[in-house]
């Protein structure tokens, strides 16, 4: 009888300390703390009412941005990617002379990340693998703001990316380059836009920003794309922008590693493997009453 009052008692304590925070809850997000000690209650049951403490709300609503509405967004928040929203790439690229396999086991969710993961491994006859996702024929749009916060790998070889592409078949211009970094080049970030000229010659103009070591924390990577221009941001500060070419057509989103190729050059023995290229969240802004909406 005693033991089943002693269980009694743990419930409605237990209930009452969620109910109190709860109530008092301010919009400070830090756990409930304290620990209650009773009398005559034994240190395992003791144990198991201290556990009984609320984590802290999750904020899981998109900050608002002045003259823009959000459209289009992935916080990876789900414990799988989320088909509904991108195709994942299963290949061995062709492009650049790269060097892996594009795999969907190499790009997965966790603690509210994306991560794309390259190894090291033999397979589908490439001696390494990694991972690519893009949005075609899922998501485009025409006019907008793009944002990335992401943490980059970093190495010899490595070759994180960013992209747009236009959302048609047979054809991969133009080109928006929202942020690609050479991976022996952690602290530099290229801007790039590719694009047919008049002759159908491939015509690009760019910028390199450099500053801090992009694969020791997370930063903001986006664009600004209107009628009119494209804007390059980094951290929310623009670093550079161009009016001389604009694309017209919608776009979709790519995102990817990339090992070896012409520009990085290959790996080698000091390029640490796995590498992870990890990615908090990606949003798609619209000019509140753009008629592309």
């Amino acid at each position: 009888m005693i033991i089943f009052v002693k269980k009694i008692l743990l419930v409605l304590i237990s209930f009452f300390i969620i109910l109190y925070i709860i109530l008092k809850q301010n919009g400070d997000d830090t756990p409930f703390k304290k620990n209650i000690v009773l009398d005559g209650v034994s240190e395992s049951e003791q144990e198991e009412l201290n556990l009984v403490r609320l984590s802290p709300q999750k904020k899981d609503s998109v900050p608002t941005i002045d003259g823009w509405k959000l459209i289009w967004h992935d916080e990876f928040e789900k414990p799988y990617v989320n088909r509904s929203n991108w195709n994942m790439e299963n290949w061995a690229s062709e492009k650049n002379n790269e060097l892996q396999y594009y795999s969907p086991k190499n790009i997965v969710t966790e603690d509210g990340l994306l991560k794309i993961i390259s190894r090291k491994e033999n397979y589908g006859g490439r001696e390494f693998t990694s991972g690519a996702m893009h949005t075609k024929d899922k998501f485009s749009f025409l006019y907008g703001k793009v944002e990335m916060r992401a943490k980059l790998p970093k190495g010899k070889g490595i070759f994180p990316a960013f992209w747009m592409m236009p959302n048609q078949d047979q054809t991969w211009l133009p080109e928006i380059d929202i942020m690609e970094m050479l991976g022996h080049k952690p602290e530099e970030i290229w801007m790039v836009l590719h694009w047919l000229n008049e002759d159908q010659k491939l015509t690009s103009v760019s910028s390199s920003y450099t500053g801090k070591d992009y694969s020791e924390d997370f930063h903001t990577f986006g664009i600004e794309w209107s009628e009119d221009q494209v804007v390059w941001l980094i951290d929310g500060v623009e670093r550079f922008k161009t009016d001389i070419f604009v694309p017209k057509e919608e776009m979709y989103l790519y995102v990817n590693t990339a090992i070896g190729g012409n520009w990085p050059g290959s790996p080698n023995e000091s390029t640490p493997f796995p590498q992870l290229f990890l990615i908090d969240y990606i949003r798609v802004f619209q000019k509140e009453g753009n008629e592309n909406d």
